[in-house]
């Protein structure tokens, strides 16, 4: 462990830098509160999608290198802003009409469109947890209509009544002028009818903890700002939560950064330390537009997981977080390969190594073995060449590539081959183009074929390889030209896997009558 640990204590892996940030703001005592805390926000108007997943994931990470580094307890709270009040009326729920006459209540207090649990807000939340335990995550998880009825928040909101023109004062400077002229931190919740309301405040009375308005109809109102009776606009809920909770470290998309010194002057006010904070850079679509849960561009977490494992996912949210990424369907395949190279490659690794492989991230230490003995891009090839249909036919060609394998010890790569042959069906398939040879290429083929027919040695990776780079070398200049042809003409693709493999894969019989085929024309 202590070999581990000092390991982990000079990684640039960047879950390790963030901790060491964490573990800095404790060098001279524990917490108080007994506990590191990381936090992550969830507003749920919608279902949670790969935004959702990513934060949750990477402040898990942190949290496991946290552990890695210290004996300090953590906790993770996952919370949910519930009581917002619902400004619009989703277009993907039944009878969304229904629920005009709830627009601008608590999420909470809008009724279950589908019928299943007391309210809105409590679907969604249900819906969050239920993604949140599919992953495995470990959290504690915090209803924000819980926090303010039940008295959690009082003291805070009471200190945030007593400064509330610190509070203003670094709230007003954010904001355009018309904006200034009704804006307050508090928002009353109609003791009537029930919703959210942005009225300004006509006078904010700190001895007695309330804030007295007119409400819509010009009645005059004086409410407790305890108890849920208000709730905080987002950008001081942001910071007030912080300060209330105590939250050591909480990371948010680039979209918030320009907010972060509002979060943390508020948390400073109302008598919290600002935690440590990682903004990340936002998911693009395959147009390079930024990914929006509204909009539905992108690729949803469903989506990424009809085609590929819910660890594939993982590793493409721990790669270069602080990048903005494309994340369409074609990343699918890179990521799969790429996560279990990694896998393979970590046994071998010293504890230095270790903590910089993203695996050890993805498992928080405790790493499993890869059986994929296939890499997913060559199982699509060979979905391609083989027209298979179903998994008994691409399961014939890899037994007697790897005997050893099945179903039953393999079950990853069993299951790969089931993702192959959707992803192959849906985005292969329908966009594969074969093109005839040029003569150069059609010369070379012929050289190939007729290598291959006599060769009666060794039919492993490497030495087809051998044959393949043996045709080529003499003939390509650059000799990636050769293995681009290759692809082009015989698979339909402009790259792929190493072309010794998929020989060995498919069979060295099958890939001269694949070869005759592409000279006679059949293929393109």
């Amino acid at each position: 462990m202590s070999d581990l640990r000092d390991a982990a204590m000079q990684s640039k892996a960047w879950p390790f830098e963030e901790a060491r940030r964490v573990l800095k703001r404790y060098e001279k005592a524990p917490p108080q509160k007994g506990y590191v805390l990381f936090e992550t926000g969830y507003g749920p108007s919608g279902l949670p999608h790969i935004g959702t997943f990513g934060e949750v994931a990477r402040t898990t990470m942190i949290r496991r290198a946290f552990e890695v580094i210290s004996d300090i307890p953590t906790k993770l709270i996952c919370f949910s802003d519930d009581l917002d009040g619902m400004r619009k009326v989703p277009g993907n729920v039944p009878e969304p009409e229904a629920l005009k006459e709830h627009l601008q209540k608590p999420l909470t207090s809008v009724p279950d469109p589908f019928g299943k649990f007391q309210s809105f807000g409590g679907h969604n939340n249900a819906m969050l947890r239920r993604f949140l335990d599919t992953f495995g995550f470990e959290y504690e998880f915090i209803s924000a209509t819980e926090f303010y009825r039940s008295g959690q928040f009082d003291e805070v909101l009471l200190r945030a009544a007593e400064r509330y023109e610190d509070i203003m004062q670094v709230m007003l400077k954010s904001l355009r002028e018309e904006r200034r002229q009704t804006y307050s931190i508090f928002l009353p919740i109609h003791p009537e009818t029930g919703r959210v309301m942005y009225v300004p405040i006509k006078h904010v009375d700190a001895a007695e903890g309330t804030i007295t308005f007119d409400d819509e109809d010009g009645r005059e109102m004086t409410l407790p700002v305890t108890g849920g009776n208000v709730k905080l606009q987002w950008k001081p809920d942001f910071g007030a939560r912080w300060a209330a909770l105590g939250v050591d470290f909480e990371m948010y998309g680039k979209d918030h950064s320009t907010n972060t010194p509002i979060y943390d002057r508020i948390c400073e006010i109302l008598g919290g330390k600002k935690p440590e904070h990682f903004t990340y850079e936002l998911f693009l679509d395959e147009h390079r537009q930024k990914i929006s849960k509204s909009s539905g561009n992108g690729i949803s977490i469903d989506e990424w997981l009809t085609y590929a494992s819910t660890e594939s996912l993982s590793y493409f949210m721990y790669q270069k977080p602080k990048t903005a990424k494309r994340m369409h369907f074609d990343v699918i395949p890179k990521a799969v390969d790429e996560y279990h190279q990694q896998l393979r490659a970590y046994p071998g690794q010293a504890p230095a190594q270790q903590v910089n492989n993203p695996v050890f991230h993805i498992h928080g230490g405790d790493v499993p073995e890869s059986r994929m003995v296939v890499p997913f891009s060559m199982l699509l090839n060979l979905a391609s060449v083989a027209g298979a249909g179903d998994k008994d036919q691409l399961w014939g060609f890899i037994r007697r590539y790897a005997p050893e394998a099945s179903a039953e010890t393999h079950p990853d790569l069993d299951q790969a081959v089931g993702f192959a042959l959707r992803y192959f069906e849906d985005f292969v398939k329908p966009t594969r183009v074969r093109r005839d040879p040029t003569e150069a290429e059609r010369e070379a083929l012929i050289a190939l074929r007729d290598a291959l027919a006599a060769h009666d040695g060794p039919r492993d990776d490497e030495t087809l390889q051998q044959i393949v780079y043996d045709v080529g070398r003499d003939r390509f200049d650059p000799l990636r030209d050769w293995f681009r042809a290759l692809y082009e003409v015989l698979l339909g693709a402009s790259q792929g896997p190493r072309f010794g493999g998929f020989i060995a894969l498919y069979g060295v019989e099958e890939t001269v009558q694949l070869i005759d085929d592409a000279l006679a024309g059949k293929l393109a």
